[in-house]
Formats: structure tokens, C-alpha cells, sequence
């Protein structure tokens, strides 16, 4: 697996009302926050971003400012899922859940790398997980 830079998921959820991610994309794009992916997603009405971001203290600091809602960065998991071979998230997925370790939230990077979000106490058990994942 190749070195990657510390990335991390910002967490922000935002107001329900037409602007208000850009409002959020413009406080960090005005704070020079590289987005390396993520997305919005909407549920019984209310809309959560999570983005992985370049520099977490900074988004956090740009997204607090912006006043949408409440901002969240935490640490995250990533790995490389082979996209040739059907049944790869389930499978590790599966491990995961074996494990006791629950994902909170899963998205893909813009190099399509897997970005895992789980809570600080299953973090290093992920974290072990996925090693042996890419090592096997």
C-alpha cells in the first residue's frame, strides 16, 4: 500500500435550506481546504456532510466559522478495495462486523481508495483489521 498524507473526515451538519452547502464549500474553499472526497448525504430530512479533508484543524476551524451546524473531525481508515473482484466490501465488511468494530460511515476517495469513519474505541482494531486485509 502506498503512503498517504494524514487525511481526515470532516463532519458537518448543515441546516436544511437551498445554499447551505455553498456556503460550507466556499468557507472552505476560502480557507484553501482541499476536498479529497466525500459527499452530502440526506436522511429523514436532515443533511450530514462528511468530506476527507488535507488539513483537519483548519476545515474545522473554516467550517466553525461558517455557523451551518455542528462540525466534527475524527481520524479514518483507508484502504483499496479490488474493483475486479465482486463481493470486496462484503467481505470486508464482514470482517469488520466479525470484529465487533462498526462502521459509522464509508465512502470512496477521489483516487478511489475506501474511507472508513468508526468510533475512537474501534479505531485501532480497524485499523489492525484492515492491515492484515491488505497484506493477505
Amino acid at each position: 500500500m502506498t503512503a498517504r498524507p494524514h487525511l481526515q473526515d470532516l463532519e458537518v451538519h448543515l441546516p436544511d435550506r437551498p445554499g447551505a452547502l455553498a456556503e460550507l464549500g466556499r468557507a472552505l474553499g476560502r480557507a484553501g481546504v482541499s476536498l479529497e472526497g466525500g459527499g452530502v448525504f440526506t436522511h429523514d430530512g436532515r443533511a450530514i456532510a462528511h468530506y476527507l479533508v488535507d488539513n483537519g484543524p483548519l476545515a474545522l476551524r473554516a467550517a466553525t466559522e461558517a455557523e451551518l451546524g455542528t462540525v466534527t473531525v475524527r481520524d479514518v481508515v483507508m484502504t483499496r478495495l479490488d474493483q475486479e473482484t465482486p463481493g470486496q466490501l462484503g467481505a470486508l465488511a464482514r470482517l469488520l462486523g466479525d470484529a465487533g468494530v462498526n462502521v459509522l460511515t464509508q465512502y470512496s476517495d477521489h483516487a478511489g481508495h475506501l474511507v472508513l469513519l468508526v468510533t475512537d474505541e474501534h479505531a485501532r482494531a480497524c485499523r489492525d483489521l484492515v492491515a492484515r486485509w491488505e497484506n493477505r
